[in-house]
């Protein structure tokens, strides 16, 4: 007898919502290349603004499905991740190639399909990377370091699962933004100081085991390989503004990443204890949304206290933790545009901030150094 709940439907018609980005928006993009001028334009607008869009309509989805179910019953939800990689490498690498043997198209409008493509493998790509490298097979972490070789960012796994995880709340995790810093200075920290604390962790984890950090086991030789395989790729099928359209959408895709990293964790810092420790990460510490729709977009990545609670949990059994997590008053798809602008998003978020710490830390009064 099937037990479970009807936000726990495992089925193919369950899982079609998350199916629906994936498979509409590649061919979007194709169309935009296929037609030139200012089309590109309709793959930022069939993802980001159109969800936003649908949020609007749908509205919120506070229903939690049962944390419970056999993941292995969940392999529709589980091939969204799968079927993307294959899809996203096409799409790339199909764009890298088409670029420049298409006439018509001029070089702003070869910047603009390269911005569009960063879109896609930024939201969906970066993403779904993020989903498979929390998952314990092998197979899936190698899909990650894939897809983050694509976008140039592979040193993000070692960064989100070795520091981020671990620092999260705390002046140690880059990508928690303390409150009143803005977006744009945010991330010029976060891309010159990534790498080098991504690689200061997995040397610390090689000096752990005893073994030096050029050993084989250090997985920077992995995301290196993967990256130069990738960019020799670019080279070989589109020449040079091949490898233009490649490191365009490379950078616009970090971008899209950057962007959530810094709206997910903003100006929520945790305790420091009279020992010089910080308190337990706790559901508070991560801003949330349940807007049904960029939920779709998002395979639940706003449903981000509970994954920062159970982090290898499947996408599709993420609680919302109403009453406990700090929700945002929209969706990421409008929390980062806000970003964008920084007075607009400290007129939004600063008040909010300093709710949660009156709530969470009446106690505190200097959050120098927090």
């Amino acid at each position: 007898m099937d037990t479970t709940g009807p936000n726990s439907d495992t089925r193919l018609g369950a899982a079609l919502p998350f199916w629906a980005p994936i498979l509409l928006l590649p061919p979007i993009l194709a169309f935009a290349a296929a037609k030139g001028g200012a089309w590109f334009l309709l793959v930022p607008a069939a993802s980001w603004w159109l969800f936003i869009l649908l949020d609007a309509a749908l509205g919120r989805n506070p229903v939690n499905a049962d944390p419970a179910t056999d993941t292995a019953r969940l392999r529709w939800h589980r091939m969204v991740t799968f079927a993307w990689v294959p899809i996203q490498a096409v799409m790339l690498f199909g764009l890298v190639a088409y670029v420049p043997r298409a006439p018509h198209l001029s070089v702003p409008e070869a910047i603009g399909l390269a911005a569009a493509a960063g879109t896609l493998t930024g939201t969906i790509g970066i993403n779904y990377a993020h989903e498979l490298m929390h998952q314990r097979p092998r197979f899936e972490r190698r899909l990650a370091d894939m897809l983050l070789a694509m976008v140039l960012y592979g040193h993000f796994r070692s960064e989100h699962l070795l520091v981020h995880h671990t620092h999260v709340g705390t002046p140690r995790d880059t990508v928690t933004a303390p409150l009143g810093e803005g977006f744009w200075r945010f991330l010029r920290r976060v891309v010159a100081g990534g790498p080098v604390s991504a690689f200061r962790a997995e040397t610390a984890k090689l000096a752990r085991a005893g073994r030096p950090w050029w050993h084989r086991s250090n997985p920077f030789w992995t995301y290196a390989a993967l990256e130069i395989g990738c960019l020799l790729l670019a080279i070989v099928l589109g020449g040079a503004l091949g490898l233009m359209v490649f490191v365009v959408q490379a950078a616009f895709a970090i971008l899209q990443l950057e962007l959530v990293n810094y709206v997910e964790h903003y100006g929520l810092s945790r305790r420091r204890l009279a020992d010089g420790r910080y308190e337990p990460a706790g559901p508070h510490h991560s801003w949330n949304a349940t807007q049904t729709a960029s939920n779709w977009l998002l395979i639940n990545l706003q449903r981000h206290s509970d994954h920062h609670m159970k982090p290898d949990r499947r996408y599709p059994l993420l609680q919302t933790r109403a009453g406990e997590a700090p929700e945002l008053p929209a969706g990421y798809p409008v929390m980062v545009g806000i970003a964008l602008v920084p007075p607009l998003w400290h007129r939004v978020m600063g008040p909010r901030v300093r709710a949660w710490r009156r709530r969470h830390y009446p106690d505190v009064a200097d959050w120098t150094g927090a």
